[in-house]
């Protein structure tokens, strides 16, 4: 079965198309990215704009076509916190549906945290034990924890790389009095969820998902993507601090320069590594591990997991986590 997913972010529109079927490794075939920055196209009374709603609807007709082309059954389509706390977000998602087919799902902060984890947790096996699950996003954090598939906690907290760059910095790169106060805030806004979660115990295995921790992974020494999803990639806490010492004096436009940091997302790169430093002192981690399955890859899964294994090549049927097309 040919699937494709569709990620509506805070920063990107990304259409991964994968090779699948219940019980096996879904196989990426094809991945396409379009950088909207939707959650810096909302205007001051927080409604995404008209010139936003506009790229967004042809980002999606394009994503469709695009998947149309590489031969996918089923399109699941859904969108995150740039989307989700829209204050127009019904109309947006209305006209997306009407000029296009595809019906995006809005997912909540905790079901990010939930497919996320799943992800994560079929990765690593049931050999991993406990799982303590984080992921930076745009705009926000996730974190989860648990032994089996459902995580027994899951919580998503507004502390994404983007959000905290446009809301915490007023220089680029920032003032050091700007960067150490948001480490001193974010340690304040982090200790309700931490405590929560040491509560649930000691976890065996600490794995942290999505851009911004690989970024940060491979900037302190971790392997480069060209070695491949299965090379073992960890960030310490140590690796970590040194390397905001390091970036939190240089520009988006110098930080593009370095090898791994996308021109679309180092301007939040200082941010989303004070988030991670934040997190990892909150829960008093020394190291993580970097998976290569995430939200998208959770999505897929469970969409499989809601087969009965059989080839469904069906068209021109809804999904529930997506739109199909005749």
């Amino acid at each position: 079965m040919r699937l494709g997913v569709l990620d509506v972010g805070s920063n990107t529109v990304h259409l991964l198309v994968v090779d699948a079927h219940r019980g096996a490794h879904p196989i990426p075939m094809t991945s396409e990215k379009t950088i909207l920055r939707l959650a810096e196209q909302l205007d001051p009374k927080g409604q995404l704009t008209k010139s936003g709603a506009d790229q967004l609807v042809r980002a999606v007709a394009a994503a469709k076509a695009s998947a149309k082309r590489s031969g996918c059954e089923d399109l699941m389509a859904f969108a995150t916190s740039a989307v989700r706390e829209a204050g127009n977000s019904s109309e947006v998602l209305d006209r997306v549906r009407t000029e296009t087919g595809v019906d995006l799902k809005v997912l909540s902060g905790e079901d990010e945290a939930r497919y996320t984890f799943l992800a994560v947790r079929r990765w690593y096996g049931w050999s991993a034990g406990k799982l303590l699950c984080l992921d930076i996003g745009g705009g926000s954090l996730e974190l989860a924890v648990g032994r089996d598939e459902n995580p027994d906690m899951a919580f998503s907290v507004p502390l994404g790389a983007g959000r905290l760059t446009r809301t915490r910095f007023k220089k680029d790169p920032p003032r050091r009095s700007e960067v150490r106060e948001t480490s001193d805030w974010l340690a304040e806004q982090l200790a309700p969820v931490a405590r929560k979660l040491k509560r649930a115990g000691e976890p065996d295995r600490v794995v942290a998902t999505s851009k911004t921790f690989r970024t940060l992974a491979r900037l302190t020494g971790a392997a480069p993507s060209s070695a491949g999803p299965r090379a073992r990639r960890v960030l310490t806490d140590a690796g970590l601090r040194q390397l905001i010492a390091f970036i939190s004096r240089m520009s988006a436009g110098d930080l593009a320069e370095l090898e791994g940091v996308s021109t679309s997302r180092a301007h939040q790169l200082v941010a989303g590594a004070l988030v991670a430093e934040a997190t990892m002192r909150a829960l008093s981690l020394t190291q993580l591990e970097i998976c290569p399955w995430a939200l998208r890859e959770g999505v897929i899964l469970r969409r499989l997991d809601h087969t009965d294994g059989t080839d469904q090549s069906d068209t021109g049927r809804t999904g529930q986590t997506g739109a199909r097309w005749s």
